[in-house]
């Protein structure tokens, strides 16, 4: 069970610790957090909150434990990650217990984002190996007006101090995906994890403490966001910062300065379904990629662009799945769960009753008990509804009926956000003109958009964030290219 056998240590009473310098502690400021469980609406956990003052320790202590990581061979932290990720492995239960409670994930799924997520952990491990192992060698007469008298070697080198901060949804899975290749890439690294989600992620650094990195080169602080969010990201301490989230990743990009960014803020993922699509398929993707974990992802569906022609039959598909959808409890392995906090549920059910107000036409009830919606197509929608631009981050999916091709298009790229998209036909050639035309910085061809597997390339256009993710991506984020160049007294040609 959560915080007991190898994660006694976590907990001090009641409250989980914070990680700082090798050590679990609990916070100076003797105040606490409360994490409700998105289910029973009452408080499940307490994490600490951490004071300015211990963030400045815990950013100390990562920048002295860098440069001896540094020098660490790339083989030893690649062996170091792979312990860790067998740890994360082998405690999948209690870490999927904290995400049931903190964020309402089913059971089945909170178990596969840990298996997930130590799997990714050993693939950056050997991917870093590959990527770092590597240099490149340039020669000067390659350029115009040169001799070969100067040679340059360039490597990858450590940024310095990485900032994580994961969102509430995949608090364990966004975690590692910014934590290895941080490390694996010579870096130390500072988790600030969500607040819902906050001791599953406590669970993870445990399993990176228990595999033995060094003292002070991982970090994970909690708290509130007011009191240390705009500290940290501004902290003079950090080299770089990998934030998955929402309109707060504009907030810190605009105060960072200089520091390297890595952000994914959120999606309107359109999807475009043409007449000679598969309907079967289009009916399976939509409930799938709007439906599962509630909505709740930066991936889902989040508006269907559909030509009229084939609008009514895949409707009526989509509706006898949705039928047939369980609706209750993550302890259960309920389809829909209960959305993460009041205020969320309060959001979408914002959205709906504007639609409502302007005429869309509601193919179930809408109905909610707490934090539990249950799941809604809405037909109809017009450009004129908030829902139809508004990402609502759960069970609630827009359909917009479309008389041409470029009417879609226009749609999709008239949204603020351009995470990812997908396009139905069984015309090759249409689909690849839809996606080059979409402003999307992935679209999927006949599936549901989805962020993995982890080692594809994952960015987003315009509001949805700014540079790639991806495990190789995100070493190269990491790290910064050092050149050094060798000036020879004469031109050398081999073989000359």
């Amino acid at each position: 069970m959560a915080g007991t056998g190898v994660f006694a240590e976590v907990l001090d009473g009641e409250v989980y610790k914070y990680y700082a310098d090798g050590e679990w502690r609990a916070s100076a400021s003797g105040k606490t957090v409360a994490i409700v469980n998105p289910t029973t609406r009452q408080t499940q956990y307490r994490v600490q909150a951490c004071t300015q003052e211990e963030v400045n320790k815990v950013m100390e202590a990562a920048k002295v434990a860098q440069k001896a990581w540094a020098r660490t061979p790339l083989w030893k932290r690649a062996e170091l990650l792979h312990k860790a990720a067998a740890i994360l492995k082998e405690h999948k239960t209690p870490i999927a217990e904290c995400l049931v409670k903190e964020i309402a994930k089913p059971a089945k799924d909170a178990v596969s984002e840990v298996v997930r997520s130590g799997d990714l952990v050993s693939y950056t491990a050997e991917e870093g190996v590959r990527i770092l192992g590597e240099g490149k060698l340039l020669v000067s007469d390659s350029f115009p007006g040169n001799e070969r008298n100067k040679y340059c070697l360039s490597s990858k080198v450590p940024l310095g101090v990485v900032l994580a901060i994961p969102p509430f949804n995949y608090p364990v899975n966004l975690a590692v995906s910014k934590i290895g290749p941080a490390l694996i890439a010579g870096n130390a690294l500072v988790l600030k994890p969500p607040t819902q989600g906050a001791v599953a992620a406590l669970h993870m650094v445990h399993c990176f403490h228990l595999a033995g990195f060094p003292k002070g080169l991982i970090g994970c602080v909690t708290g509130k966001g007011s009191e240390i969010g705009d500290f940290l990201t501004m902290h003079p301490g950090v080299n770089c910062i990998s934030f998955t989230g929402g309109d707060t990743g504009i907030a810190i990009s605009k105060k960072a300065g200089m520091v390297p960014l890595q952000m994914e803020l959120g999606g309107k993922d359109a999807c475009i379904v043409l007449e000679d699509a598969d309907l079967d398929l289009v009916a399976a993707n939509i409930v799938k990629g709007g439906f599962s974990y509630s909505g709740q992802r930066c991936t889902a569906v989040k508006v269907v662009l559909i030509m009229e022609a084939v609008a009514d039959a895949v409707v009526e598909k989509v509706n006898a799945k949705l039928g047939k959808l369980t609706v209750g409890t993550p302890e259960d392995n309920s389809d829909i769960t209960p959305v993460v906090t009041e205020s969320s549920a309060n959001f979408i059910e914002g959205l709906v009753i504007d639609a409502k107000e302007k005429g869309a036409t509601f193919c179930q009830e809408y109905r909610r008990e707490g934090n539990l919606i249950w799941p809604l197509l809405l037909d109809h929608v017009r450009p004129d509804m908030r829902i139809a631009w508004e990402e609502p981050f759960g069970p609630v999916l827009p359909v917009i009926r479309i008389n041409s091709v470029e009417e879609g298009i226009h749609h999709c790229n008239a949204s603020n956000f351009g995470l990812q998209g997908c396009v139905f036909t069984r015309d090759i050639n249409k689909a690849i003109m839809i996606s080059d035309a979409m402003e999307s910085g992935t679209v999927q061809i006949n599936s549901a958009p989805a962020r993995g597997p982890d080692h594809f390339p994952f960015q987003g256009l315009k509001d949805s964030g700014i540079g790639s993710q991806g495990i190789t991506n995100s070493i190269n984020m990491m790290t910064k290219v050092k050149s050094t160049v060798i000036n020879l007294p004469s031109p050398s040609y081999t073989m000359g």
